[in-house]
């Protein structure tokens, strides 16, 4: 029976978890109906799903061990998967983005700086009117339901963070508004061109020739450390943490986790080297690394907010996170077309 206990420890551990989420979540994002499909959504889907279960099910004792599916050690593990999965997936999009991001400031990319704040703006008052509507609606579900319905991970992350209190709302908000967030832009940018009439492929060959940024190579000789650029990757989050603990006196503000390694990312990226050491890292790497990061976090995230996921749960959110997640997706694409006059 002792014998029989430590198998049951070692097969109901984190990482069996881990793995047996990560499966399931991608085998049911990869089911496509009609071409739109959920993609790594489906690990977050499962994440809740594993959580709502976990907190209907007992402890039991297989031999001299006793099986929790969730339990505050538990928890703390998941949050600790959360946080890496942040990090991975915020310094990937820093050292993605950091070859071509200081090189192509120009007039035009101040359209797209300006369109972005308008997105998250519209979003943000967006909310606070549902705030002001519903008075049962909290701010952290409001928080969640925002990020969900913008689909953006780091906005989770960071909220997480800052929260002092109702982190489980957060994120249930952010799983009831996450999959309407996924499939409503894929549904917009599919139906908007049919609707205008404009072959999206001949725009796309248009676009990309006008947008050709040519990035200079290191003509020093470098020492490469590892074939991956696990070196630099690892070098980067380093960099990241140091910068996100930095408090700014007075308004004790600082960019955590996830702003401090994506700043820290685009400046690795960027240059490329530290010295004589070679911190290039090829995309297929990145791409790795981010959809690792990207996993984990929706699965460090998911579960603790699945676990209080039903008392969460109501019709009126999804219908919120609907809302905020097409009245910014229209402004934006009116301001853009009409005002700043940028291609489809």
């Amino acid at each position: 029976m002792a014998y029989l206990g430590e198998v049951a420890s070692s097969v109901f551990s984190i990482i069996f978890f881990i793995a047996v989420i990560a499966a399931l979540g991608y085998l049911v994002g990869g089911i496509s109906i009609k071409g739109v499909s959920l993609g790594t959504a489906g690990v977050l889907l499962i994440a809740l799903v594993f959580g709502v279960v976990a907190s209907y099910v007992p402890s039991f004792q297989i031999g001299d061990a006793v099986i929790s599916l969730y339990n505050s050690t538990l928890e703390s593990n998941f949050n600790l998967v959360s946080n890496i999965g942040t990090a991975f997936f915020v310094t990937s999009i820093g050292l993605i983005a950091g070859p071509k991001f200081f090189r192509t400031f120009n007039r035009k990319s101040l359209s797209y700086i300006l369109m972005g704040v308008l997105v998250i703006v519209v979003g943000a008052l967006a909310a606070v009117v549902l705030l002001l509507v519903d008075s049962d609606l909290t701010p952290e579900m409001a928080t969640g339901i925002l990020t969900g319905a913008l689909t953006s991970t780091p906005g989770l992350s960071a909220a997480r963070e800052t929260a002092a209190e109702g982190v489980s709302q957060i994120t249930a908000g952010y799983g009831i508004a996450y999959v309407f967030g996924v499939l409503g832009v894929v549904l917009f940018v599919q139906i908007v061109p049919k609707l205008m009439r404009v072959n999206i492929e001949k725009e796309r060959e248009s676009f990309q020739a006008a947008n050709v940024i040519s990035i200079k190579p290191i003509t020093r000789k470098l020492t490469k450390l590892d074939p991956f650029g696990a070196f630099a990757f690892f070098l980067a989050i380093v960099f990241g943490c140091l910068i996100g603990a930095v408090k700014i006196p007075g308004i004790d503000f600082s960019l955590g986790t996830s702003g401090g390694t994506l700043i820290s990312g685009l400046i690795i990226g960027h240059f490329g080297h530290l010295f004589g050491i070679d911190c290039r890292i090829s995309k297929e790497s990145l791409q790795f690394f981010r959809e690792l990061g990207l996993v984990l976090f929706l699965i460090g995230a998911g579960v603790p907010g699945g676990v209080n996921f039903m008392e969460n749960i109501a019709l009126k959110y999804f219908l919120y996170g609907v809302i905020l997640t097409l009245v910014p997706m229209i402004v934006g694409f009116l301001v853009a077309k009409y005002i700043f006059k940028l291609s489809i």
